[in-house]
């Protein structure tokens, strides 16, 4: 089959023309964030993920339900936070909005932190995964006993269902230990930051073995930035421009307002930036630049369109069976990467 590809709209005011300096034009509102996931639909996308914050940008499950009605036939990735609504209110909802985009509703799952009510990472995963477990099985048209840790719950299931009958496909990510082993407990899609090449082939082996203890198999995926142009040097010289106006203060500021700034995948994504060249580059075409003015996903895939196709096909090779992408400003970037790219990575088998 060939891959998922999928874009990303910038729903927490990450949009930018020059990284770390806001621009009232590219601020997350439902006009943009609408125009993005539109562009993206049109460019021949097969997802698009909408992203959630506590206090920044617009709201993700309102936002997906009114695009449902704007859009046709891409999918919507909607994240949600793990243990921010009560499980059986969260399974309507997901059901509800995906009635409302034809079944075209996916999830990621975001093992969060609540403000002002923290978990350790333990405790955090475990009600991650009994969220999961309840969800997936209202979702599935069962009823449900579920007396755990976090939640005491006997009900039948919801009314409200999926198109389908079934729950929608998780998307979830994390790199500690307590990640792993939830992902490989209860996701269906596991979500991977970037990363090397060897790096990323060890961490789908680990999980597949994880996995597969459980008697269960993942998909998996790949979040990443791209830059791509005409030729190689264009693409460099776009990449470097878009930190031109980027002061260390203002980056530091940025990487440490997110919830998850202090979590294992941003300490790996960190550990790039260090083993990095002078300029950027951890391995051919894997730029660094990005996590400079942003916690998370902090590389790019840099480079004229036949690099670029090559590396995301290396990551393809490796198991990747969904890729996430995102540029900067998102709607010039998906116009570029739809243009060069991605006819190519959509018929790649």
């Amino acid at each position: 089959m060939p891959p998922e590809v999928a874009w990303f709209s910038a729903l927490c005011d990450d949009d930018y023309e020059y990284l770390g300096v806001p621009d009232p034009a590219l601020r997350s509102s439902w006009e943009h964030c609408r125009d993005i996931v539109e562009r993206a639909e049109a460019a021949g996308f097969d997802n698009i993920l909408l992203p959630s914050g506590y206090d920044l940008g617009i709201d993700a499950p309102a936002f997906a339900a009114a695009v449902a009605t704007a859009t046709d036939r891409i999918r919507l990735l909607l994240a949600v936070r793990a243990g921010e609504l009560w499980p059986p209110q969260l399974a309507r909802q997901l059901a509800t909005i995906d009635r409302i985009a034809g079944g075209r509703l996916t999830v990621n799952i975001i093992s969060s932190d609540l403000p002002g009510a923290p978990l350790p990472s333990g405790p955090r995963y475990r009600r991650t995964l009994e969220v999961m477990d309840i969800v997936r099985t209202l979702l599935d048209g069962n009823a449900i006993a579920h007396h755990g840790e976090f939640f005491d719950i006997e009900l039948e299931p919801p009314s409200a269902t999926t198109v389908s009958g079934r729950c929608p496909p998780f998307y979830f990510g994390g790199l500690s230990e307590d990640a792993r082993e939830c992902a490989a407990a209860g996701a269906d899609v596991y979500l991977m930051w970037p990363d090397t090449e060897p790096a990323v082939a060890a961490i789908i082996a680990d999980m597949r073995g994880r996995a597969a203890a459980r008697g269960r198999t993942l998909r998996f995926g790949y979040r990443v930035h791209v830059v791509v142009r005409e030729t190689e040097s264009e693409a460099r010289t776009a990449a470097a421009r878009l930190l031109s106006r980027l002061d260390a203060v203002t980056g530091e500021a940025i990487r440490a307002r997110s919830l998850d700034s202090a979590s294992a995948g941003v300490r790996r994504q960190a550990e790039l930036r260090d083993a990095a060249t002078d300029e950027g580059y951890v391995e051919p075409h894997l730029w660094t630049g990005i996590g400079r003015a942003r916690s998370g996903c902090g590389a790019a895939i840099v480079g004229d369109p036949d690099q670029v196709l090559a590396k995301l096909l290396r990551y393809r090779d490796l198991g990747i069976d969904a890729f996430i992408l995102s540029g900067y400003p998102h709607l010039a970037e998906c116009d570029l990467f739809a243009r060069y790219v991605l006819p190519q990575l959509s018929a790649a088998v």
